[in-house]
């Protein structure tokens, strides 16, 4: 298909180019530690924090990946997970508590917990993932050579393509509503990408905006009659409130055209997405090279998962209730 062909440039062109941050959300927090004895740094055990944002499957993906990295790397480790539950005063007192600990390294999930850890130390190295942007959400001086104690792993998704997979699944649309929630930065850039794309494609849009996850009943139910389908982009608020959103956006009949793999299986209609165990996985990595072989967070840039790892999902379920037709969608998962 011409979008798998062109899905490398798409996400090559957007990582040299572009503008993004990460997304938001709501969580709770949590403590434990776990670790494995091999032959990596034997007889040293690394003090390791994770600071999520919020609760929901592609963050709570994105830090099994990160832990998994770093079992299988045989180092021995103790870990605190903390959840801040989607509240930015959260993240200042846990990253507090982290810089307080004396931990040896901190995984932020989340551009909101990777700006509160940023802002508390700039001596324990910060690896963030899910996070779009790290340059554009001032984390570090540039994605190339982040210049500082913060780099990590980007969950840049290829927005062109997922619009274009919405014009083939629904070849007659006229009118998109786009939702996000206005107090993530990333989202505001990706809507922009989508903009663009579908001003190429003639195809009319609107932006449909929460403050929070009670408003997203009301926003969807606002954009009945007057959108032909829905684009929400990798955002957190959203994506927390998927059920909502695909509860109210599939009974009327309105597709829902999505940022990740999670989404879509919360009851999206379908997505090109990256994998944020992957994501995390390799955030995980990055942290082991600088525990075991002093590599600095100030040399490493920003990585992502290569455009071959992006898949092509999409949900049934919602299908059948829309009323639209998947069976084309060749080498698709579908859920």
């Amino acid at each position: 298909m011409k979008r798998l062909k062109t899905l490398g440039a798409t996400l090559v062109t957007g990582a040299l180019a572009l503008a993004l941050t990460a997304c938001g959300g709501n969580g709770g927090t949590a403590e434990g530690s776990a670790g494995t004895s091999g032959s990596a740094d034997a007889g040293t055990t690394y003090s390791i924090g994770v600071l999520q944002l919020t609760e929901h499957a592609a963050l709570d993906a994105a830090n099994e990946g990160f832990v998994a990295a770093l079992d299988d790397s045989g180092i021995s480790y103790t870990i605190d997970q903390q959840n801040a539950q989607n509240d930015q005063s959260a993240c200042q007192t846990i990253a507090s508590k982290f810089v307080n600990d004396g931990d040896d390294l901190v995984l932020a999930i989340g551009t909101p917990a990777a700006q509160a850890m940023a802002g508390a130390t700039t001596d324990i190295p910060i690896l963030g993932t899910a996070i779009t942007d790290f340059a554009e959400s001032g984390l570090v001086e540039s994605n190339d050579a982040p210049g500082g104690n913060v780099t990590g792993s980007s969950d840049l998704t290829p927005v062109a393509d997922q619009i274009e997979l919405l014009q083939e699944l629904l070849p007659d649309v006229k009118t998109v509503g786009l939702l996000f929630c206005t107090a993530e930065s990333n989202s505001e850039v990706q809507i922009q990408m989508a903009e663009e794309a579908l001003d190429e494609a003639g195809i009319a849009h609107e932006r449909y905006t929460v403050s929070s996850s009670n408003e997203i009943q009301q926003v969807i139910e606002s954009m009945v009659g007057k959108v032909d389908a829905i684009y929400a982009p990798t955002d957190n608020t959203i994506a927390a409130g998927m059920s909502t959103v695909a509860m109210v956006a599939n009974e009327n009949k309105l597709p829902v055209i999505v940022g990740c793999d999670t989404m879509v299986e919360d009851g999206g209609l379908a997505s090109y997405s990256i994998n944020y165990y992957d994501l995390g996985y390799k955030a995980g990595e990055m942290a082991v090279k600088i525990l075991t072989e002093g590599a600095d967070p100030a040399d490493m840039p920003i990585e992502y998962l290569d455009a071959s790892e992006c898949q092509l999902i999409a949900n049934q379920a919602t299908a059948d209730e829309v009323g639209v037709d998947i069976s084309g969608l060749k080498d698709a998962e579908i859920v």
